[in-house]
């Protein structure tokens, strides 16, 4: 269990760099702009929040839907920044910009024209997401302080 959640992929200094801009850049944005703010505005939101109609998240109430979308834009996005837990929180943030882009926006083009919205932003930030569940942290994270590989990985 421990593998799967904190493996952090390569260690190579190069590739490593490079995630950590990743995971700095799309995280930060992801806090600030997006989970900061639903937090703030939570008393507003709670009561007409979307509630996604996938089984079974169905079942939630605004409250609860807007609650797990906080803990998905806010705690996974702050796990993604320290790269701790990369992969899990990678994949719970990625399956909310899913909900956003394909039962949120449903019916939004794929691209941006303003002032219409759009799948676009949701996707923009569900593809490096889905490059940190294949890649991982890299050696430059929190995973790979936690776990480390006792033999050398062969591919």
């Amino acid at each position: 269990m421990k593998k799967i959640l904190f493996d952090c992929g390569t260690r190579d200094l190069p590739a490593s760099l490079g995630l950590l801009m990743l995971r700095l850049g799309i995280g930060s944005m992801m806090l600030i702009g997006h989970g900061i703010p639903k937090l703030q505005s939570y008393a507003d939101k709670k009561d007409d929040f979307f509630v996604t109609s996938m089984w079974p998240f169905s079942l939630m109430s605004p409250p609860v839907s807007l609650i797990a979308t906080i803990v998905a834009e806010l705690l996974c996005a702050g796990l993604i920044i320290l790269g701790l837990g990369t992969r899990f929180a990678a994949f719970l943030l990625g399956f909310a910009m899913v909900v956003a882009a394909f039962d949120v926006g449903g019916s939004w083009p794929w691209f941006a024209m303003p002032p219409a919205f759009s799948k676009e932003p949701a996707l923009l930030y569900l593809v490096p997401m889905l490059v940190l569940i294949v890649s991982g942290a890299g050696g430059t994270s929190m995973d790979a302080l936690l776990y480390r590989d006792a033999k050398r990985r062969r591919w």
